[in-house]
């Protein structure tokens, strides 16, 4: 029994004494002293000694099993110990250098036009409004003079949800609701988001623009003139040529296509050693926006009496603005979450 004993003291510590990590010296705690550990095997055979011997023995393996887990724990302590000073030596911070600079964040493009398009409207003593982007058939086609049958219908490629109900094609349907539920005068933008079956490199699904109207007695296309010259030039510059042209929308007549004097040649249609601009096709102006005189077959669906008043409305695109105002030339890049393409807006 001693020389066992001897053995096993001399093998158990010599083990624990290159033990390195948490996982080795708990293998040899286990092995030695847990429930099948060869000191608790010796302890267990106890009783097949002589009783005279039993005594002894019994002394002799509690003292070592208390040396065995004595030198156990210390030295998880030393490992441990050990683990924390690598760990302060290998992930020290030096609290003297400059800390990690967080980036700003930065307002979108899209934002900044829009914004930019309110103020210049709000300090024209214009009103905002809002309304919802899921809308009925009656206020985003039939009130606005476009009927079932109206080819107008096509010009648009509508998102339908159920039971009438659809994507609002454009911010007109707030001009109907207010003049429904208010009465002239009227000097009112409407900024928001719309929603067309249309995707390409100058075209999406979801796009951004701002209706405007104003309604009072003797409205004129003087009036239309001036408020959208004023405001064009004041986006873009005080020396931008501003152009009407005679169109077609159902809900104002007359109506007109307004272009800006083309932003990348001059309005020259050719840039450097003669080429021809292919932002503005050699044409020297851009479309911008549409507007016209509100049809008095609207009024009569508000309830506005035509002879009574009169009045403009127009619908500007946002993203077209900022396209030409930041020389961009695919509209997907305000939706794609480029940083690359973000970090250039302040």
């Amino acid at each position: 029994m001693n020389e066992s004993l001897e053995t096993l003291q001399q093998e158990v510590l010599e083990r624990i004494h290159h033990c390195n990590s948490e996982t080795e010296i708990e293998e040899v705690r286990v092995e030695t002293l847990g429930r099948g550990g060869r000191l608790t095997s010796m302890l267990r055979g106890l009783k097949d000694l002589p009783a005279e011997e039993r005594p002894r023995a019994g002394e002799q393996l509690n003292r070592l099993r208390k040396l065995f887990e004595e030198r156990i724990e210390d030295r998880f302590r030393q490992i441990k110990e050990q683990a924390r000073a690598k760990t302060l030596k290998d992930e020290w911070i030096d609290i003297t250098l400059p800390g990690t600079r967080w980036e700003r964040g930065r307002i979108h493009p899209l934002t900044l036009v829009m914004d930019e398009i309110i103020d210049v409207f709000w300090g024209m003593g214009f009103e905002i409004a809002r309304g919802p982007d899921i809308e009925d058939d009656y206020h985003n086609f039939e009130a606005l003079n476009i009927p079932q049958d109206h080819p107008a219908r096509d010009m648009q490629d509508t998102f339908f949800v159920s039971n009438g109900m659809l994507l609002r094609t454009h911010t007109s349907p707030v001009q109907i609701r207010t003049m429904e539920s208010r009465k002239p005068p009227l000097q009112i933008i409407v900024p928001g988001a719309v929603y067309r079956h249309d995707d390409d490199a100058t075209h999406s699904p979801m796009f951004h623009q701002v209706e405007g109207f104003m309604v009072d007695r003797h409205i004129t296309f003087a009036d239309l003139k001036g408020v959208l010259t004023h405001v064009l030039q004041q986006i873009f510059s005080q020396d931008t040529g501003v152009r009407f042209r005679p169109s077609f929308f159902p809900f104002t007549e007359p109506s007109a296509e307004i272009d800006i004097q083309c932003l990348i040649c001059g309005g020259k249609g050719t840039i450097l050693e003669g080429q021809t601009c292919r932002v503005c096709k050699a044409t020297g102006w851009l479309e911008i926006l549409g507007a016209g005189m509100i049809d008095p077959e609207v009024f009569r669906f508000v309830g506005y009496d035509p002879e009574k008043f009169s009045g403009f409305a127009f619908g500007m695109g946002v993203e077209r603005i900022a396209m030409l105002k930041y020389g961009i030339d695919d509209i997907r890049l305000f939706f794609q979450n480029d940083l690359r393409f973000l970090r250039q807006f302040g």
